[in-house]
């Protein structure tokens, strides 16, 4: 949740916007027509994209959104020092670092990124009764498996999972999602995954890769990852630079209730918003930190074909 102040410069941003639009478009409104290193083939469903180098003017623990939904997050406990220089990619500038603070305490310090509200975000209503979605971006591990857990008493517990990026349902606690790309223990082991949601308050599915975390990520290195949710088939897909991850789901039953008559799309609400390096985006829990830097993260509002995923990678990689 945002507090006054930024709300004050997000309405005048809002206002500034539409002044410009009544002038005709400026360079700074084709710019974001044209996002920087966005595949033409994936910018009509660009919703929301941040490369961590647009700091909200007056307010820099908040990032601009460089795709069409406007979406503002906020960089939560570090603010403008997540922002550090590290290329993931030819031609990106700073990354997004998040981390654990202190595991030892019960508290809310953990560096972590999204929004939330608890009436929705109306900017990311592109997700509401949508067919499909698709989470992608750049990932470097910094940790070698999940952290202690701040939460409990017992010094040795540990987290079961590892939050990357993911968009939230409609009535999520700031942990539930819609779409979210994870490493989480799979019948004891820890595996990459897209885990997704088609309905506020049902079930979840899991596409689990086959191949070891370790490899997928390796630690220390930049790793171009996506995944895909298509709501009216009941499939996911996992990319690892611009190249299918092979895997299985954790389920053999009906998690999104797809067998029955259709349309097959997600719940008509408005996501509660975005996480990114951790759970509770509103600051309220710690669960699941990342200790880990990301980049160029996109949120788009239908399943990219495997090709256009493979484009998007070498078009940043070239």
């Amino acid at each position: 949740m945002r507090r006054p102040r930024r709300l004050a410069v997000a309405t005048a941003a809002l206002l500034a916007a539409g002044l410009t639009a009544a002038a005709g478009a400026s360079p700074a409104q084709a710019d974001r027509d044209r996002p920087h290193d966005v595949h033409p083939a994936l910018r009509s469903h660009l919703v929301a994209f941040y490369d961590f180098d647009h700091p909200v003017e007056g307010d820099v623990a908040l990032e601009r959104d460089q795709g069409r939904s406007g979406t503002e997050i906020e960089l939560i406990n570090g603010g403008s020092a997540m922002r550090v220089p590290d290329q993931a990619y030819k031609g990106s500038g700073n990354a997004l670092q998040t981390r654990q603070v202190n595991p030892e305490v019960t508290g809310n310090d953990d560096w972590k990124a999204g929004t939330w509200s608890a009436s929705g975000v109306r900017t990311l209503r592109a997700f509401s009764g949508a067919e499909g979605t698709t989470v992608m971006g750049w990932f470097k591990r910094e940790m070698d498996g999940p952290a202690l857990n701040s939460t409990t008493a017992n010094p040795t517990d540990r987290f079961n999972a590892i939050g990357l990026a993911g968009v939230l349902t409609g009535d999520s606690d700031g942990h539930g999602v819609r779409a979210l790309l994870e490493l989480i223990d799979v019948n004891g082991e820890l595996r990459l995954v897209a885990l997704g949601r088609r309905l506020d308050g049902g079930n979840s599915q899991t596409f689990a890769a086959s191949e070891d975390w370790r490899t997928l990520l390796p630690k220390g290195e930049w790793v171009h990852l996506a995944a895909t949710y298509d709501f009216t088939t009941g499939t996911m897909a996992l990319y690892r630079n611009g190249e299918p991850v092979d895997g299985f789901y954790t389920r053999n039953d009906d998690p999104w209730q797809v067998s029955g008559p259709g349309p097959h799309v997600t719940t008509a609400s408005d996501p509660r918003g975005i996480k990114i390096g951790g759970s509770f985006p509103q600051n309220t829990l710690e669960r699941n930190p990342c200790d880990c830097r990301m980049d160029a993260l996109m949120f788009l509002d239908s399943v990219i074909p495997a090709g256009d995923i493979a484009k998007q990678y070498r078009y940043m990689a070239r």
